[in-house]
């Protein structure tokens, strides 16, 4: 069985001998060190070099996602497992792109954190439950905007024109359909093509599909 080497990082000495004897009592664990600020945290991972580190996200001076980014740069194959009181959305998406493998509610049950450290020793990300629906939300509103920011720079006639180019239709055919003329449909998907920075009808098409053009008219 692998040998798991965790360091225990947190400002309050109590939370910490409690970590350690909840952990001590798997022998695939091994607490090799304590540290209650970010800076300890750092000197102790260049000491120790675990394979995993409970980081408590808020530390007296520099946070622990400070810490948790400057210990994943330094060593890549140190898994970070945030440890925090509260399911602060800021403070996930920051722990998330410091280079956190896990994020984990300080309420979480002990047997429930020992699998999650498990799970992240194995080289899988983990969210706490209480925070995933959060992560899915956030995800689904960054593709949102940058859907949207697809169609930027096109008015909104450009973008009617554009859908109807998606269906198939011929200029002719858009010109009826808008009540416009065809030699205007012409600049119109002249004009696309310049904006969305592609060759043809059939490559405006598929960027229409691509970035769900029909959602935003």
């Amino acid at each position: 069985m692998t040998k798991h080497r965790i360091l225990l990082v947190d400002d309050h000495e109590v939370v910490r001998l409690g970590l350690r004897a909840l952990l001590e009592h798997h022998t695939q664990f091994e607490v090799v060190g304590e540290a209650g600020t970010a800076r300890e945290a750092i000197e102790l991972a260049e000491r120790y070099h675990p394979n995993i580190v409970l980081m408590d996200i808020r530390l007296p001076g520099a946070s622990g996602i400070e810490a948790c980014e400057e210990i994943t740069r330094l060593y890549p194959e140190t898994k970070v497992v945030m440890l925090t009181s509260y399911a602060e959305d800021e403070m996930l998406f920051s722990a998330i792109r410091a280079g956190a493998s896990g994020y984990v509610l300080k309420q979480i049950g002990g047997e429930d954190l020992i699998r999650a450290i498990e799970a992240v020793g194995r080289g899988e990300a983990l969210l706490d439950p209480a925070v995933t629906q959060r992560v899915f939300q956030e995800v689904r509103r960054a593709v949102k905007e940058e859907e949207a920011s697809a169609f930027a720079n096109l008015s909104q006639q450009e973008k009617h024109v554009l859908l109807l180019v998606s269906e198939g239709k011929t200029n002719r055919e858009i010109a009826k359909i808008l009540f416009l003329g065809e030699g205007t449909v012409r600049n119109y998907v002249s004009s696309i093509l310049s904006k969305l920075g592609v060759s043809n009808r059939a490559e405006a098409a598929a960027y229409a599909v691509e970035h769900n053009l029909k959602e935003y008219l």
